[in-house]
């Protein structure tokens, strides 16, 4: 139920509320100052990194004349090498790299020793146990421990390091102290990451959520104007209407189907949902259904089935409630979410009420979350790659402002953010035909970015396709 192009808008939102924040890994700089400790301390620091990207399965190589940090075995990726990862892609560790030439071929006869070391630890054994993937934070521990413990702590290492004519122990403390301050940023901005992946679960909780509180809404409209009803009949002063209303509104059979649905009892048993708190909103709007023609017309009619009462309420759900300042403004004040998925929940709205018309009463199940499971997996396989491969993505981009001329600098970040987002999907999902994405984000950029975005998105993402394509790098029509 919560379909393609909800799920591609949050993950625009979530990805542009991340990039927007995040912070690049934090490589520390040269110290200003440059005393014999600060001097050694820098070069053990460097020293350091390299050896946590060497022990990680990378190797550093040459490549005319530059160095060129990489993985050694590329299938093997795992649950342990994510700083390395992020290390490797760094631009100051291949200055590094150049500049530490002589450590890291004084390294070399070490490696296959230091790394068995590595392996036959208890700690590294409890890590690889682990049944579920570790968090950042359980990575960088794991680092810091066998630093400590076990490469540190090696004769021919320990005498590597101390060999250096600048070795001082205050620089040596200070070098762990940085590699400390290095490896905890690491942690902090990819905790980020796992909070915008835990947002994006959250935000399609919200939109189902809010499938539910809007099927709630027309039930507490219903309660209101019982109630209403009601107390008219305890006026001092009353008409003949008061005390003999027209029920017709109150006991319309599609409500009373719909607040005994199972599955929206199922659901409100788990979240609690109710208008009744937003008592002016409720009223505001039940003025504003009695005032409408859907409702004259219904109340006056000689009579009413099944079918006239789902009728009812189509009508009043499009023409009063949905695009109602009173809605809006309940829905602002509700969730940060919902304003902007409110138009599609609505049209999901829209069909149950038409589910239940042509069920004529008999039991109806409420739509799903998602279609099928595929449907459940696209927005986080979308992040992901979109996350994962952003750097790469972000040159194809950069490569087609080049040849069209265009200023990078006067590009709005949400247009990059709909781009990259555009690219993961052309490249990861094949069963999506390629003007499908160029549209669905042409309408994306339409909405959240600026008044020219979406024909500059249209402009951008056909030649993209275009450069991908004569690289044989997209093959999918």
């Amino acid at each position: 139920m919560i379909n393609r192009i909800l799920i591609r808008m949050k993950v625009v939102q979530m990805l542009y509320s991340y990039l927007l924040t995040r912070s690049d890994f934090n490589v520390l700089p040269v110290p200003e100052t440059r005393s014999r400790d600060k001097r050694y301390a820098y070069k053990l620091y460097c020293d350091l990194l390299l050896l946590l990207i060497d022990q990680s399965g990378f190797k550093i190589t040459n490549y005319e004349g530059r160095p060129r940090i990489e993985r050694a075995d590329k299938r093997a990726k795992n649950d342990y090498t994510r700083i390395a990862q992020a290390l490797a892609s760094n631009d100051d560790m291949q200055n590094i790299a150049l500049s530490r030439r002589s450590f890291i071929e004084a390294l070399a006869p070490m490696r296959l020793r230091l790394d068995a070391a590595v392996k036959a630890s208890s700690i590294y054994k409890e890590y690889s146990r682990k049944k579920t993937a570790p968090e950042i934070g359980d990575e960088v521990q794991l680092w810091k421990t066998i630093m400590h413990t076990i490469l540190l702590r090696d004769r021919e290492f320990d005498a590597l390091i101390h060999a250096d004519e600048e070795f001082t122990h205050v620089g040596y403390e200070q070098a762990l102290a940085m590699l400390d301050v290095t490896l905890n940023d690491f942690s902090t901005v990819k905790g980020s990451l796992i909070e915008a992946r835990r947002g994006l679960a959250a935000s399609l909780d919200k939109s189902y959520e809010l499938y539910h509180s809007l099927l709630q809404l027309m039930i507490d409209l219903t309660h209101l104007r019982a109630q209403q009803l009601d107390e008219a009949k305890h006026r001092y002063i009353t008409t003949h209407d008061d005390l003999n209303p027209n029920m017709r509104f109150v006991e319309n059979k599609f409500i009373k189907a719909l607040e005994e649905n199972e599955d929206m009892c199922d659901y409100l048993k788990d979240i609690p949902l109710s208008w009744v708190d937003e008592d002016v909103t409720l009223r505001r709007l039940m003025a504003k259904i009695i005032d409408s023609e859907a409702y004259k017309k219904y109340m006056s009619a000689p009579d009413v089935d099944f079918a006239a009462d789902c009728e009812l309420w189509a009508s009043l759900f499009k023409t009063v409630i949905i695009e109602s300042d009173e809605l809006a403004e309940a829905l602002e004040s509700q969730s940060v979410y919902w304003n902007d998925d409110v138009t599609i929940m609505g049209s999901f709205v829209l069909k149950t009420i038409k589910i239940f018309a042509n069920a004529k009463g008999a039991p109806v199940k409420l739509l799903p979350k998602f279609k099928d499971l595929e449907d459940e997996r696209f927005g986080p396989r979308l992040f992901e790659a979109a996350i994962s491969n952003q750097d790469e993505y972000r040159a194809m981009i950069d490569e087609c402002l080049v040849e069209s001329r265009w200023d990078p600098d006067r590009l709005a970040f949400m247009d990059i953010v709909i781009l990259e987002t555009a690219i993961a999907e052309l490249l990861n999902f094949e069963s999506i035909p390629t003007i499908v994405t160029i549209n669905e984000y042409t309408e994306i950029a339409n909405y959240y970015s600026t008044p020219k975005s979406g024909q500059f998105i249209t402009g951008m993402l056909y030649a993209i396709v275009n450069n991908l394509k004569k690289a044989g790098i997209l093959v999918k029509e």
